[in-house]
């Protein structure tokens, strides 16, 4: 890694969408040196794939909860039975295996309220490791990835 990887991923991470040889220019490379370059970010690893950043609202998406859950025993069996139970569930987008008080924080995207409360119900809490759930729900994000 040198600086040039180091713009090389700065602008990647802002517009995946960039041309070769637009990143080129921006970079300050001959777009032959830029596309190795890229291609062995690519084959390394670093670059880990690229994605569209989805409005949720234009989907029906609008509801957003970060929720953490904690698991009634910290065995190892416990936590994979937990993460194989979310693994499949559309609803969750995102799940990290934390420290503290809980062992798990998840981010739910459902259509509303009603949707989220059923989920919660019929999914979380139908898994038999889950001994505490606790809910925040986003209100605004003024900054988000992506």
């Amino acid at each position: 890694m040198d600086r040039f990887d180091d713009r090389i991923l700065r602008e990647l991470e802002s517009n995946g969408r960039l041309t070769n040889v637009e990143l080129a220019e921006r970079i300050g490379l001959s777009t032959s040196a830029t596309l190795r370059r890229v291609q062995e970010l690519e084959r390394s690893g670093v670059i880990k794939g690229y994605r569209a950043v989805l409005d949720r609202n234009k989907l029906g998406m609008g509801f957003i909860a970060y929720v953490t859950i904690g698991l009634s025993s910290h065995s190892k069996h416990a936590q994979l039975a937990f993460e194989e139970s979310v693994r499949h569930a559309i609803e969750v987008k995102e799940c990290h295996n934390i420290t503290g008080v809980s062992e798990y924080l998840l981010r739910i995207e459902t259509a509303d309220l009603s949707a989220y409360k059923r989920f919660h119900a019929d999914v979380l809490g139908e898994i038999p490791q889950v001994n505490a759930i606790t809910t925040m729900v986003v209100m605004d994000s003024p900054k988000e990835a992506g």
